[in-house]
């Protein structure tokens, strides 16, 4: 699944990912701190978690701290809090809405 569809998944159909196609147009070439800056909060942890580098993630997890002021935020709690946990592996199709 390509960076720009798995940030802007907006949910599943069986094994089709349904995808927000104005926002993908809009902010396709944003950054994460970009996205969160501009107050797509779940695309700007889509993003940081797509990367998977521990590093853009904790940069994500400190920005959206200060950004919301819940000084209690983790990587884990926010998984929960999008209800993202990782780029699905068994999207074969993409559905533009």
């Amino acid at each position: 699944m390509k960076r720009t569809d798995f940030i802007f998944t907006i949910g599943y159909q069986g094994n089709t990912a349904v995808v927000d196609k104005n926002a993908r147009r809009i902010y396709a070439k944003a950054t994460t701190l970009e996205l969160l800056e501009a107050g797509l909060y779940k695309p700007a942890f889509c993003s940081a978690l797509y990367t998977n580098d521990s590093s853009e993630m904790d940069a994500f997890v400190t920005a959206y701290r200060m950004k919301t002021g819940e000084a209690e935020a983790t990587a884990e709690s926010l998984k929960r809090l999008f209800g993202v946990f990782g780029d699905p592996t068994a999207v074969q199709k993409v559905l533009l809405v």
